[in-house]
């Protein structure tokens, strides 16, 4: 069965982008290092994500086992939905009361639900038994709230932005979470994983 890992890149404050939606210092950390994050099936590296040993040894194995992600509309657009090519899986599943935008990718497999509950099964069947990585931000805080995700995972960087989009959006109620099971200290970054408590 999968494993449902809300996920993404925070200030210290909590916040996944500023008001405008810009993630300013929040990725560096994918820069400054000397260990390539990707590495293509014939031996060829990204040309710019090189992030700490440290990191490398947390986040590559992470992202081996993701088979699916689930974001929500906001990150759809701002992305483009990655042309139909997330980074880290093959699989992607999109938050979000409108239809797919006219003429996007008509060839891709991409589903778009208005339900974050289907959203999550569908995911999940299309993950088998690796991960499904849910991008933090309002839909994410609604599956957490709705009792249906694993884990929380954060990648804490050290700056404040004191507003923008919040890492759990409009989670509704109080969820408490187990001691992280992963503390990780990469170069610029935290690296955080929390069982939620069930």
């Amino acid at each position: 069965m999968s494993t449902v890992v809300m996920h993404a890149v925070v200030s210290v404050d909590g916040f996944i982008a500023d008001d405008n939606d810009e993630v300013g210092p929040l990725f560096d950390w994918y820069f400054n290092g000397d260990t390539p994050l990707f590495e293509g099936s014939d031996g060829s590296v990204h040309p710019d994500m090189r992030v700490s040993a440290r990191s490398a040894v947390y986040v590559k194995p992470f992202w081996d086992r993701i088979r699916c992600a689930v974001v929500g509309r906001v990150l759809f657009d701002l992305t483009n939905g990655w042309e139909a090519r997330p980074p880290a899986c093959d699989d992607l599943v999109v938050v979000s009361h409108r239809p797919r935008p006219e003429g996007w990718h008509p060839e891709a497999d991409v589903p778009f639900v208005d339900d974050v509950s289907k959203a999550i099964r569908v995911a999940r069947d299309r993950a088998g038994d690796g991960v499904v990585a849910l991008s933090a931000g309002n839909a994410a805080g609604q599956a957490l709230g709705l009792g249906l995700v694993d884990y929380v995972a954060m990648d804490v960087v050290p700056v404040v932005f004191g507003s923008g989009k919040r890492y759990f959006g409009d989670v509704p109620g109080r969820r408490m979470l187990e001691d992280p099971d992963v503390v990780v200290q990469g170069d610029r970054v935290l690296h955080l994983r929390y069982p939620v408590r069930r």
